[in-house]
């Protein structure tokens, strides 16, 4: 299967060209009635690899048409989730309706997303309601790069190969009549789980934010040679970012807040903090250029 190397300019946690070129009124004309276009992006919180590999096969969502989707609160999502495509898994007499997005399947680089980059993972016309669950279906073609050595990233043997996100319904975003969107962001340093003797098991974790309730915060350290780690975090809420080349860095998908940035550098550049960060959406907070000494 062919690896897709996603590489975008520093833009948009999950709202590329294809989002964009599309804003114009007459294309929600175009949608039929009683249908919405959903665009689904990919974007990344970092892990401690070079490259984290992941094989996706399908996306799928469950859509509940109904007027009140709170009366399907008590649904057993999990249930539901694993018998798509059967008289279970599309309970139509219910308003729950499965429909599959039209996704580039195939082997993701998921680190190429992180600092502001993220990639369409689909578009597709879904029929009108909640999105109350998101389907993932992972292949077995997974791997990660640490130390530039390759190592198999495993899917547990007990697991079905499929993630299931569960929505309220109220998540997604609508940016244009009748289009929504909504960002996914894999969440490297706890998906993937590292056993003895470099053995590496995919539990992927998932977040997801839309860009009009969610601020971000961004800025540069230097030099490189300090290969710094960031953490951003206040009481309840915490973010990572891991700064490319040039030493950029950014974290979306953030709550108000007043937070502090620890940056912790190595080969014996010093750490240092920067506190009274305020963070309010949907703006993003620029911290400048960081530059650490040794």
């Amino acid at each position: 299967m062919k690896t897709k190397q996603v590489f975008f300019g520093a833009m948009m946690f999950l709202a590329t060209a294809l989002a964009i070129t599309s804003c114009k009124k007459s294309d929600s004309a175009q949608i039929p009635a009683g249908k919405q276009n959903l665009s689904l992006y990919l974007t990344d919180g970092p892990g401690f690899f070079d490259k984290v590999f992941v094989d996706i096969k399908a996306v799928q969502v469950l859509v509940d048409t109904t007027k009140d989707t709170r009366r399907n609160d008590t649904c057993n999502w999990d249930r539901l989730g694993a018998y798509i495509g059967s008289t279970l898994g599309n309970r139509k007499d219910s308003g729950l309706v499965w429909t599959n997005l039209n996704i580039n399947a195939g082997v993701y680089d998921i680190l190429n997303l992180r600092n502001g980059v993220d990639t369409l993972l689909a578009s597709t016309e879904i029929p009108k309601g909640a999105i109350r669950l998101i389907r993932i279906e992972i292949g077995t073609n997974n791997s990660v790069v640490k130390d530039s050595v390759t190592y198999p990233l495993s899917w547990p043997d007990n697991k079905p190969a499929y993630i299931l996100i569960k929505l309220k319904g109220h998540e997604t975003e609508e940016f244009l009549p009748n289009k929504i969107r909504l960002w996914l962001d894999f969440d490297v340093s706890r998906s993937v789980v590292i056993v003895n003797n470099n053995k590496f098991f995919l539990k992927p974790v998932f977040h997801f934010f839309v860009e009009k309730s969610t601020a971000s915060v961004s800025g540069k350290v230097k030099p490189q040679d300090a290969k710094a780690v960031l953490t951003l975090f206040n009481a309840t809420d915490t973010a990572y970012a891991l700064p490319n080349k040039n030493g950029e860095f950014k974290m979306r998908g953030l709550k108000d807040g007043t937070y502090a940035l620890y940056v912790n550098g190595s080969n014996n550049y010093k750490d240092t903090t920067i506190n009274n960060i305020i963070v309010q959406a949907p703006k993003n907070t620029n911290v400048g250029v960081i530059e650490l000494k040794q």
